[in-house]
C-alpha cells in the first residue's frame, strides 16, 4: 500500500502539464466557482461558531480551579474540531455538486491515455451528479462514523498523537476516493466502484494528502485543488483500470 501512496503522490507532478496540454481549464469554472464559495461560507460559519463551541466545552469543567486553563484547552480544541469537520463537509459538498462538470475532464484524459482503446459507458448529467450525491454521502457518513470515535480517543495524553496521524490519513482517504471516482462512474456501478477504491486505498490516501495539505493554502489552494487532485487521480485510475483489464 506504501507504493501506492506514494504513486498518488508522484501522479500530481504531471497534473498541471497535463491540464494545459489537452486545455481543461475551461472544464473547471465552475467546479472552482463551487470549491470557492463552499469554502467560503463554511469558513464563515466556522468563525461565527468558534466561540460557541469553546463555551459549550467549557461547560464541562465544573470547578474554579484551573478554568482558565481549561478555557484555553477548550479554545485550541474547539479550534480542532472546526477544522476537521469544516474538511470533511467541505470536500463533500463540492465533490458531489461538481460531479456533472468534472466528468468532462476525466474523460478527455482517458481518451489521451487509451486513444482508441478509450471504451466506457455513456452517463447523463442527472447520473453523473445523482452518483456523485451518493457516493459522498455514502463517504461522509462513513467518515464521520470513523471520525468521532478518534476526536474522543484523541483527548487522551499520547494516544492524540496516533490519532491526530489517523485523522489526517481517513481524510485524506475519502478525499482520494471520491476523485477516483470521477473515473470510475463510467466504468463500474456503486458497489464495484467502492470495492476497485478498496483495493487502492494507497493510491486513495497519496491522492487525499496532497489535496488536503492544499486546503491549508490561503485562496489558491482552494482554487486550485480540484484541477490538481481531479486531474492526478484521473491518469492513476486509469492505469488501474487497465491493468485489470
Amino acid at each position: 500500500m506504501v507504493q501506492n501512496i506514494f504513486k498518488g503522490i508522484k501522479a500530481y507532478a504531471s497534473a498541471l502539464g497535463l491540464i494545459s496540454t489537452l486545455g481543461l481549464w475551461k472544464y473547471f469554472a465552475v467546479p472552482v466557482l463551487i470549491s470557492f464559495i463552499t469554502a467560503s461560507l463554511i469558513g464563515l460559519s466556522a468563525w461565527s461558531w468558534s466561540d460557541n463551541i469553546a463555551n459549550t466545552i467549557d461547560l464541562l469543567w465544573i470547578w474554579e480551579w484551573g478554568a482558565d486553563w481549561f478555557h484555553g484547552f477548550a479554545e485550541i480544541l474547539g479550534g480542532i474540531l472546526i477544522i476537521i469537520l469544516g474538511l470533511i463537509v467541505y470536500k463533500h459538498i463540492v465533490m458531489a455538486l461538481s460531479a456533472p462538470f468534472i466528468s468532462p475532464v476525466s474523460t478527455a484524459i482517458e481518451r489521451h491515455f487509451l486513444g482508441d482503446k478509450h471504451i466506457h459507458r455513456n452517463t447523463s448529467n442527472t447520473s453523473q451528479l445523482w452518483r456523485g450525491i451518493r457516493i459522498n454521502v455514502r463517504n461522509l457518513t462513513m467518515e464521520i462514523f470513523i471520525t468521532i470515535p478518534l476526536l474522543i480517543l484523541s483527548l487522551v495524553p499520547v494516544l492524540n498523537i496516533v490519532t491526530t496521524v489517523l485523522l489526517f490519513l481517513v481524510q485524506a482517504y475519502y478525499a482520494g476516493f471520491g476523485n477516483m471516482d470521477y473515473t470510475l462512474e463510467r466504468h463500474y456501478g456503486y458497489k464495484e466502484s467502492v470495492g476497485f477504491v478498496k483495493r487502492h486505498k494507497g493510491v486513495a490516501i497519496g491522492n487525499g494528502i496532497i489535496f488536503t495539505i492544499m486546503l491549508f493554502i490561503p485562496v489558491i489552494g482552494v482554487l486550485m485543488v480540484l484541477p490538481l487532485s481531479v486531474t492526478a487521480a484521473t491518469s492513476q485510475t486509469i492505469k488501474f483500470i487497465q491493468d485489470k483489464k
